[in-house]
């Protein structure tokens, strides 16, 4: 496996040197926990391998939904310390993802699709599959996968 790492994980090390000589710890634990889950993809199955740049996106973008989730989790359990360190984890992990489309863009983007689909005769149910890939083409990394399919479902009638 080549050793040359890809621009996003070469800023991700550096960001953690950097951070580590600040004694910033929560940068710093939450990078190398970046780190780690990307070497985990690397390494899963049957061929270890380089992740590229979107793939790095993608792992880090899985990381966020993580943190977002326990931060709802633990204040809906009452444990606000917990919740704000999930919540400044998120914040650290935010740097290295794509700016967040709002729910404006997201809702034209997915009423774009509706339309198209709605062109080639699918309605309904039957447009699910062929709308929520085209959205998710376009959304990729930019849109959280849960609140767009809730969308195009409440959009399809589905």
């Amino acid at each position: 496996m080549p050793d040359s790492p890809t621009g996003l994980k070469a800023r991700l090390r550096s960001d953690l040197t950097t951070s580590m000589k600040a004694r910033d710890a929560i940068r710093s634990s939450t990078i190398r926990m970046a780190m780690t889950a990307i070497k985990g993809e690397e390494v899963s199955g049957t061929v270890a391998r380089e992740l590229s740049d979107d793939e790095v996106t993608t792992v880090l973008a899985r990381e966020a939904k993580k943190r977002r989730e326990a931060a709802t989790a633990y204040t809906d359990a009452g444990r606000a310390e917990l919740a704000e360190k999930e919540r400044a984890e998120l914040a650290v992990l935010a740097d290295y993802l794509p700016e967040q489309l709002s729910e404006d863009d997201v809702a034209a983007i997915i009423a774009e699709e509706v339309a198209t689909a709605e062109a080639a005769g699918k309605t309904g149910r039957a447009a699910m599959g062929l709308v929520m890939k085209a959205v998710r083409a376009r959304t990729a990394g930019k849109a959280d996968g849960g609140l767009v399919a809730a969308e195009v479902k409440s959009r399809l009638g589905a």
